[in-house]
């Protein structure tokens, strides 16, 4: 008998896989784009790559709590899957597209109006009309950014995650060229540097939407369950409920992002080499990150059916099978981040003083890559359980009541120790998600002692 949960085990590993790796070469190649602009400007010049670094620092965390609040969309609708009622989830993906679409006006409307901000932070004033013109062009493609994450929650509680995985990459492959373009001034177009990755990444933003519409439109799978504009439902309960799962879920990404991000603006004030070297640690280790985030999201989905369905040994089983995965990423980037320490900043600059801080950062952000995989699916299984205020309330603690402060005392100031600059910053990155990956810990086994429901 004891070969059965071993088989059922094997099973639960080969569906999170199935889910997890589309959506990781998804979100690869989302980050992709960033990485992408980051060596591209910074072949410019150091001036471009920081313009760049200090502009993303700010609209990506208003994507990012995008993706969060529309993330738990797809809990609810993997739970309507889990139950066969399918009736519902044509009107359940309007209301998502109705909250996706008024979200991404607001954060277009938000990165057109970010110069008060940039002189509140103190940013080199010679950064701050790139970073300017970078946001505005970038503001154009928010909107339909915001529509692809609506239609992301869709089409991965049906457990159909390849659209989001070939589109990404279509869309990655032509960023480059318009990229190339628009930086160089190209086709008769007159060169742009760094703001030229802004209007090139709301281009492939609108693309990306425009792709996923026709998929999900003409693809079979979705016959059973396919999606109709006419009559549009509007349910203003249901928009509610979204709402409140969905807006902590947004706050605890930004909580966790808006660190990484104050950082960098408070880093923007040491000069551009030092702001080029944080970003690029930054950059690298965010796509190293995409791999249990992806984890994360499957066991969103896995957990979503499992209740559903009302099978409590299959969602224990989701769980520790997605824990298990955590751990092995985790202990994985480790070794990578410190035996390539000293090559993965040559992939974005040959800038001596650049790579330099890069390696010495890279140690650093090696520390929290356990921590860090453990909070992202801890978060992932709650979401399942549509449980979001209480993980909210502990990554806010654990972010800004832990990380920022001591990462700021260690970094700026005297008091405990001499000041460490950037590193010191690190140093309490890794304190906040080291809080937040035992506090989300202990609150998914307290859900998991609940009676299913």
């Amino acid at each position: 008998m004891s070969s059965v949960p071993r088989q059922l085990s094997r099973l639960e590993l080969s569906a999170q896989l199935k889910l997890a790796l589309p959506i990781f070469g998804g979100q690869l190649a989302q980050s992709a784009n960033g990485f992408v602009d980051t060596v591209m400007a910074g072949r410019v010049s150091a001036l471009d790559l920081a313009a760049v670094a200090v502009g993303a620092s700010i609209w990506v965390p208003v994507y990012l709590f995008m993706t969060g609040m529309l993330m738990s969309a797809t809990s609810v609708l993997a739970r309507h899957v889990g139950a066969k009622q399918l009736e519902r989830i044509n009107p359940l993906v309007h209301q998502v597209v109705t909250i996706a679409v008024v979200a991404g006006i607001l954060a277009a409307i938000l990165l057109c109006n970010t110069g008060p901000l940039l002189e509140f932070m103190d940013v080199d004033p010679a950064m701050r009309p790139l970073v300017v013109d970078y946001l505005i062009g970038l503001s154009w493609g928010m909107p339909g950014v915001a529509l692809v994450l609506a239609l992301r929650s869709y089409t991965e509680a049906l457990s159909h995650t390849r659209p989001v995985l070939w589109i990404s990459v279509i869309g990655l492959l032509v960023n480059i060229p318009i990229n190339y373009v628009l930086i160089y001034g190209k086709l008769g177009i007159p060169a742009m540097g760094g703001v030229g990755c802004g209007w090139a990444t709301a281009i492939v933003m609108w693309l990306m939407a425009a792709m996923m519409l026709v998929y999900v439109h003409r693809h079979r799978v979705y016959r059973n369950v396919r999606l109709s504009i006419s009559p549009w439902h509007w349910e203003p309960k249901t928009i509610a409920y979204l709402l409140k799962l969905g807006l902590p879920v947004g706050m605890t990404i930004f909580f966790e992002v808006s660190v990484f991000c104050i950082i960098a603006l408070f880093i923007s004030q040491a000069g551009a080499e030092i702001v080029a070297g944080h970003q690029l640690t930054l950059n690298f280790t965010s796509l190293v990150f995409m791999l249990p985030l992806s984890f994360a999201l499957a066991a969103t989905t896995r957990v979503g059916l499992a209740r559903g369905a009302g099978d409590p040994e299959g969602l224990l089983r989701a769980v520790k099978v997605s824990f298990k995965i955590t751990l092995c990423i985790g202990c994985s980037a480790i070794v990578v981040l410190v035996l390539l320490r000293n090559w993965i900043p040559l992939i974005y600059t040959d800038n001596a003083e650049v790579i330099a801080l890069a390696s010495y950062l890279l140690l650093f952000a090696a520390l929290y890559q356990i921590s860090d995989a453990i909070q992202v699916t801890a978060n992932g299984c709650l979401r399942g359980f549509e449980d979001t205020t209480i993980p909210m309330l502990l990554t806010l603690f654990a972010y800004w009541g832990v990380g920022l402060p001591l990462g700021y005392t260690l970094a700026m100031t005297n008091i405990l120790v001499p000041a460490m600059g950037p590193s010191g910053f690190w140093l309490g990155i890794f304190a906040g998600l080291s809080f937040a990956a035992l506090l989300l810990g202990l609150r998914l086994r307290w859900r998991l002692s609940q009676p299913l429901h």
